[in-house]
């Protein structure tokens, strides 16, 4: 039976006496020093931290809760059934910068998959020292994964017995792992209890009570934390001052939670600096306030020495700095007992649950693309996290701001201040003006500061925050309250540092949404407008940019003429996404019809612009197929470099997978050989060339998208081209999160010519 330490309440659900066992073994079969348990809730989507383990709960709430979209490597290995494993600090980097942005220390982590068959449970996680350039071993995978396995397999028993298998609120938060033999949380039995004790137990005796003495003669408070945060040790020092240079309560010190002991220590300034030392070796020290001792605080150095078993925690007299900003002065509570900003925020959930909504806000903007997108995100978790109703966002543009997004205010009343110009006196502009966040706690002092302006209503609050990324002036943000209220300085200090996050995203949006505009005239530019008409021939095309990010990339088609009375139907895509990969579409697809119209041969076309792109060396490759086809005879010469495999439907209706031999993508092998396949289109098949976005699905192997654009045109029948073109894009085109852009070039013979509509290439899922 174990026991939460926020509630003390005994947990004897069989499902959290799982959990908590596995999360244990999974610590010790990885050799970590933290770990826990992610497991599905009630909610669709939404991963809940069931039991954790070496790491105060509290400390890191804002990682409880895991949507299994996000990029972060636990949702990635519940999305995926695959382990995901980062063995330090630069490797986490580059697969998930936003876990790193998060908790930026240097520590290893692995991610392991909790099913069995197709039920998907949740995800073991270890965190465990980091081994720069050493990957992760495969005893430590292989135990992991047992234990994983062996998880899996009790949850389906108790599955099949009726048991819940989800998982709602808080985590069962465990004794750390290290802590059966009483040494890493300081409680182990006393040696003189020891009965028959030896020569050795009479010499750790003495060691013991010899280290006690030296700690005890020392001029600063000592105290020995375990890996939950609980205090197991503290020498005479920290005992004799707990009052007057700690500022506890006076009660004993030992056996407490440190934040709730130290009340002062639970400012979300000094969270970093937990967080840092319970996942990185490396020491921390910083000076504080000593929380209750105004109006002349006593400053104190506090030190934080980490160790795989615990921190020790070390605390003395400090000279005031020369600075004291009012934030550090007069610190908010995080962790502590007294709330976060609000006297009625009561136990440490609430008070830490407070903090998790500015976390949010902060990671989920390193995720927003479009200034609608942005805008959205902090509506979802800016207003929330402080209890406002309204929020209003201008962005300058030529010398005047304009209203970009709005909630809350009565309809039409923000329309006339929309495109105000830089002098004019009110919050809103002066705010971005002078660069100083502005706060009125009621509506009279707004009006008052403000003699004559028009307001939305009688009673409120208001707060007016400046834009600024980087220095360069981006907008105004209005955040309206519906009751007066005042600002704490740790309010107006977060409120603040999250305004520049919100000035810096929607100054990345604006970069983004320019360079898409160019991406896209750019590539609509490059693409066909028309393709030839031709006796005993059809052909239709289609272009859909991606979704996911809303970015342009560089998918292209193509039909020319190509000498001798042939048509050639090419198809190909470019690595990456923007201007740079629709450029070098731009250049490939111009080096194929040079190619092409030189008479050269499909394997010749293919070899040339190969070496065109690496000659050009733009650090792009690309992928290409290339049909040389005789609409007379139906023969067809084909070769492919990386691409898809085409697709042909036969005229009865049977639709086979082509196999045809292939080369290495283009712009990696000056000496690459393309093969070329003989091929015969009868009248009335049908030839499809596609790119990999038609058939991707995130989180699923190619070849089942492959074989669903299979049995898709199959079942399209002998229906006009245009609208077999139509149905096949449907499905992917639909979706709201297509991750690439995708291509499609369908080819078809008629015994007697064809009347179609003279625009057959089409873009963005037009009609032709």
């Amino acid at each position: 039976m174990t026991a939460r330490p926020d509630t003390g309440g005994p947990v004897t659900d069989a499902t959290a006496q799982v959990l908590a066992r596995a999360a244990l073994d999974a610590v010790g079969a990885a050799g970590g020093y933290a770990g826990g348990v992610y497991l599905r809730s009630g909610t669709e989507g939404l991963l809940l931290m069931a039991a954790v383990t070496g790491i105060p709960g509290p400390l890191f709430r804002p990682w409880w809760r895991m949507h299994v979209n996000r990029p972060y490597p636990v949702a990635e290995a519940y999305r995926s059934g695959q382990s995901v494993h980062l063995p330090d600090a630069e490797s986490a980097m580059r697969r998930f910068p936003q876990l790193m942005a998060g908790l930026p220390f240097p520590f290893g982590s692995l991610y392991e998959p909790v099913s069995r068959g197709r039920e998907r449970y949740g995800v073991l996680v270890v965190l465990r020292p980091a081994t720069p350039g050493v990957p992760v071993g495969p005893g430590d995978r292989k135990r992991l994964r047992a234990v994983a396995a062996r998880l899996a397999g009790e949850l389906a028993a108790l599955a099949a017995g009726g048991a819940s298998v989800t998982w709602e609120g808080e985590p069962v938060c465990l004794p750390d792992p290290g802590a059966a033999d009483g040494s890493a949380t300081g409680t182990a039995a006393h040696p003189a209890d020891a009965t028959g004790a030896g020569p050795t137990t009479t010499a750790a005796t003495t060691a013991a009570t010899t280290a006690r003495a030296a700690v005890d003669r020392l001029d600063l408070a000592v105290l020995s934390v375990d890996r939950q945060g609980v205090i197991g040790f503290a020498n005479a020092r920290a005992r004799s001052t707990a009052t007057t240079l700690l500022g506890s309560d006076g009660t004993e010190l030992s056996g407490r939670m440190l934040w709730e002991a130290l009340p002062w220590l639970g400012n979300p300034a000094y969270e970093d600096h937990f967080r840092a030392v319970f996942l990185a070796p490396a020491p921390v020290r910083f000076q504080a306030p000593r929380r209750g001792s105004e109006p002349s605080p006593q400053w104190l150095s506090v030190g934080l020495h980490p160790g795989i078993d615990g921190v020790t925690v070390t605390i003395s007299e400090a000279e005031p700095p020369t600075y004291a900003p009012e934030s550090v002065v007069h610190p908010g509570a995080g962790l502590g007992p007294s709330g976060l900003g609000s006297p009625d925020v009561g136990s440490p959930a609430d008070r830490a649950a407070a903090l998790y909504r500015p976390v949010a806000l902060a990671i989920a903007l390193t995720e927003a693309v479009t200034a609608r997108q942005v805008s959205m995100v902090v509506t979802d978790e800016l207003l929330p996290a402080f209890g406002g109703r309204q929020l209003a966002i201008y962005l300058l543009g030529e010398g005047h701001l304009h209203l970009a997004w709005e909630t809350g205010f009565p309809q039409g009343f923000l329309d006339r201040f929309d495109g105000v110009a830089l002098d004019v006196r009110l919050p809103g502009v002066e705010t971005l003006t002078s660069g100083r966040p502005m706060f009125f706690e009621s509506m009279q002092h707004l009006a008052a500061a403000y003699p004559g302006i028009e307001l939305d209503a009688h009673v409120g609050a208001r707060a007016f925050l400046p834009l600024i990324a980087s220095g360069r002036p981006v907008g105004s943000c209005i955040l309206g309250f519906d009751a007066p209220r005042g600002f704490s300085p740790e309010e107006r200090t977060v409120l603040t540092a999250l305004a520049g996050l919100i000035a810096q995203a929607l100054e990345r949006a604006r970069r983004y949404d320019s360079e898409s505009a160019l991406a896209r005239g750019l590539q609509a530019a490059l693409l066909p407008h028309r393709l030839p008409v031709r006796e005993n021939v059809v052909t239709v095309g289609r272009y859909l940019p991606g979704t996911a990010g809303m970015d342009i990339g560089g998918d292209w088609y193509d039909v020319l003429e190509a000498g001798g009375g042939r048509l050639a139907l090419v198809i190909g895509d470019v690595q990456g996404h923007g201007v740079a990969a629709a450029a070098t579409m731009g250049q490939l697809r111009s080096a194929v019809r040079a190619f092409a119209l030189s008479g050269n041969e499909p394997d010749q076309v293919m070899r040339g612009t190969n070496q065109l792109l690496i000659d050009l060396d733009p650090g792009q490759f690309a992928s290409c197929c290339y049909v040389l086809l005789d609409p007379g005879s139906g023969l067809a010469l084909a070769v492919r470099a990386g691409h898809p495999q085409p697709l042909l439907r036969h005229p009865g209706g049977r639709t086979e997978v082509l196999d045809l031999p292939g080369g290495m993508v283009l712009g990696i092998d000056a000496e690459a050989g393309y093969p070329v396949t003989r091929l015969r289109i009868e009248p009335g098949a049908v030839l499809a060339l596609y790119t990999d976005g038609l058939v991707e699905i995130p989180g699923t192997d190619i070849d089942v998208g492959v074989e669903r654009l299979r049995a898709a045109l199959a079942s399209a029948g002998p229906a006009p081209l245009t609208e077999t073109a139509d149905r096949l894009v449907a499905e992917a085109g639909h979706s709201t999160d297509r991750p690439d852009d995708i291509a499609l070039l369908l080819a078809s013979r008629t015994t007697a010519p064809e009347v179609t509509a003279p625009e057959t290439a089409t873009r963005d899922g037009a009609d032709p």
